[in-house]
């Protein structure tokens, strides 16, 4: 069986000696796990996490972990390398793909969404406004979309202090003042966006990414 797409390195690790094992988000088929020949030890050309380029994923039955061949044609991280503060966004959206999104399934706008962000990472004024803007949709995209126009409870559309983490959308003052231990404050920053997504994690049996743990608001 061979796939032939492209797609964004999202996540590489030695697995023995010589080899490594890969993520690779790919335009049409999602994110695909397998084994990179080699990687560990090369020298020239070697597989970076953020670099986007073209996969073939080969494997004898559909059920195997399979080997990817890789040929990237830029680094969408190099610009960014220097920057912790904007290193650690794009790691928070790599792991939280890799933790959240099912294997194999096409999430193409969320891909070309993904790599629109990073590619404006180095020059965006507010690159926290930009990253929590990257998670609101990539929380539309896993199911959960976020409705703040009014309140879930009555209607008003003024007076919006509260996040329902169990229907993602938004309470006013007077309806969420019973349940307020249970409600997440507004505005969304990342602080708020965080404890969504662990909320998130959880209902899916996933472990909070540390990466995105290491993200706090300025």
């Amino acid at each position: 069986m061979k796939l032939e797409t492209v797609g964004i390195l999202t996540d590489i690790r030695p697995f023995n000696e010589r080899d490594s094992f890969a993520r690779i988000f790919t335009r049409d088929y999602g994110l695909m796990t397998g084994m990179m020949r080699g990687a560990a030890v090369a020298k020239k050309n070697r597989p970076l996490t953020g670099q986007v380029g073209a996969v073939s994923w080969n494997a004898r039955l559909d059920s195997q972990l399979g080997v990817f061949h890789w040929e990237p044609t830029r680094n969408l991280a190099a610009p960014i390398m220097a920057d912790f503060r904007r290193l650690s966004m794009m790691n928070s959206a790599f792991a939280l793909v890799s933790a959240l999104l099912p294997e194999r399934e096409c999430y193409d706008i969320l891909y070309s969404r993904t790599a629109d962000f990073i590619d404006a990472l180095p020059g965006a004024e507010n690159p926290a406004e930009l990253y929590l803007e990257w998670e609101i949709g990539f929380l539309r995209e896993i199911g959960y979309a976020l409705d703040l126009s009014a309140c879930a409870g009555c209607g008003v559309r003024t007076g919006l202090d509260y996040l329902s983490p169990r229907t993602c959308r938004a309470v006013c003052a007077a309806c969420g003042a019973p349940y307020a231990d249970k409600l997440y404050p507004l505005p969304m920053t990342l602080g708020v966006s965080a404890r969504l997504i662990e909320h998130v994690c959880v209902a899916q049996g996933a472990s909070m990414p540390a990466a995105r743990r290491m993200l706090r608001d300025k």
